[in-house]
């Protein structure tokens, strides 16, 4: 028999029973469905958190404290020490490949604007801060120089704040409160998007800082920007050596501070997004097998059924493998046709879900393959066995079937 004619005699076949091959159909629609939507919710979380790092600038490196050895040679907890110094950052400025340096005291105070108030992260910096983080100002100006030096109350705010306060560009020049002291608003930060705490943050003079809330010159972490993304490396090496010999930090000894800079970053991302996405990719095709099961059900007791029917056409000359084509033909029909249902519920479902986390629609046309493939190999390895039962069958013994 030629393939248009299995077709024609499979599709008649499934149309007899529709609302048994819509029901057979539905384990491999979700599953496809699942496989495509989930691979497109790692892709998509991985391009969120990506653009969001790419976002704060290709050059940027980050130095933090790292651990002090007290007496006894007590290790302290990595990250929590005040081990860097704003002499540090100076010292660090001083260095061929960094452009900018914005050392970075913080704290977490009460931030009063009217009747409104809530708890957000203070961050004593310098003008450079505005540069080395990849921020743009919505409106207003940032701190400048004179107000580092004169150690002058006012405050730049992210975005997530000003709306959390109902401030807006009219607010510019207002009063706000910090840790129950006034501070002047001067500028309000444009969004950075995304969630997480980039918007969610009060910028004051440094000196400011650590006169009122600090009170001392140990900094949480220095933020830098190289003159360019291929002096990164060079910067941090010099970086390093420049660190260890102002800590005295014997050659070889586990240094007391930590760099990252955005290169590591984003290739722990993608690590972690590609043993992600097999993980979902791997749960996902769970029902993808648990649909040709039930395709192998189905195709079974349709051999039961139409035992008879075998057994006449047998009787005036149908081969063993055309019996076995026609039964493999309508397994791979109900895959088939489920997986271009699945791809398209999957496709919509991934927008959906794009649109509401805010990473936008991640569409890839590899996984569409990929599970387009996999059902019908499901069809395939699950249609064997029945339509191998069916041409086996002996004629004589199948005419007699009732």
């Amino acid at each position: 028999m030629s393939l248009t004619d299995l077709l024609h005699l499979a599709l008649g076949r499934l149309g007899t029973g529709k609302l048994r091959t819509a029901l057979t159909a539905l384990g491999v629609i979700i599953g496809v469905a699942s496989v495509v939507a989930l691979v497109s919710v790692a892709q998509g979380a991985t391009k969120g958190i990506s653009d969001r790092l790419q976002s704060l600038g290709t050059n940027l490196v980050t130095v933090n404290p790292g651990f002090t050895r007290g007496g006894g040679a007590t290790r302290g907890s990595f990250g929590s020490a005040t081990t860097l110094t704003i002499d540090d950052a100076s010292a660090i400025s001083g260095l061929a490949g960094v452009q900018y340096v914005a050392p970075e005291l913080t704290a977490n105070k009460l931030v009063i604007a009217g009747s409104l108030n809530e708890t957000a992260r203070i961050i004593g910096t310098t003008p450079a801060y505005l540069s080395v983080f990849a921020y743009d100002m919505w409106t207003g100006s940032f701190i400048n120089q004179a107000s580092l030096d004169h150690n002058m109350r006012v405050a730049v705010i992210g975005a997530t704040t000003a709306d959390n306060l109902s401030l807006t560009d009219t607010s510019i020049g207002s009063t706000i409160y910090i840790a129950g002291l006034p501070f002047e608003l001067v500028g309000i930060l444009q969004s950075k998007g995304g969630t997480g705490t980039a918007d969610d943050q009060v910028m004051v003079p440094l000196t400011t800082a650590r006169e009122l809330f600090v009170g001392t010159d140990s900094v949480s972490a220095i933020g830098l920007s190289a003159t360019s993304e291929d002096q990164i490396t060079t910067v941090s090496g010099e970086i390093t050596a420049l660190l260890e010999q102002r800590h005295g930090i014997a050659s070889g000894a586990s240094d007391d501070f930590s760099i990252v800079t955005q290169a590591q970053l984003l290739g722990t991302v993608s690590s972690v997004s590609d043993v992600l996405t097999f993980l979902l990719a791997g749960i996902a095709s769970i029902s993808l097998l648990v649909g040709g099961i039930g395709i192998m059900n189905i195709m079974l007791v349709s051999v039961r059924e139409r035992t008879r029917e075998i057994g006449i056409r047998k009787a005036i000359g149908a081969r063993g493998r055309d019996i076995l084509s026609q039964f493999l033909v309508e397994a791979l029909a109900l895959s088939l046709a489920g997986g271009v249902i699945g791809i398209g519920i999957g496709v919509l479902a991934s927008f959906a879900i794009g649109v509401y986390a805010g990473w936008g629609f991640v569409f890839s046309p590899i996984t569409v393959v990929v599970a387009l493939g996999f059902s019908l190999i499901v069809g395939i390895v699950f249609g064997v066995w029945p339509a191998s039962q069916a041409a086996r069958l002996d004629p004589v013994v199948a005419l007699r079937y009732e």
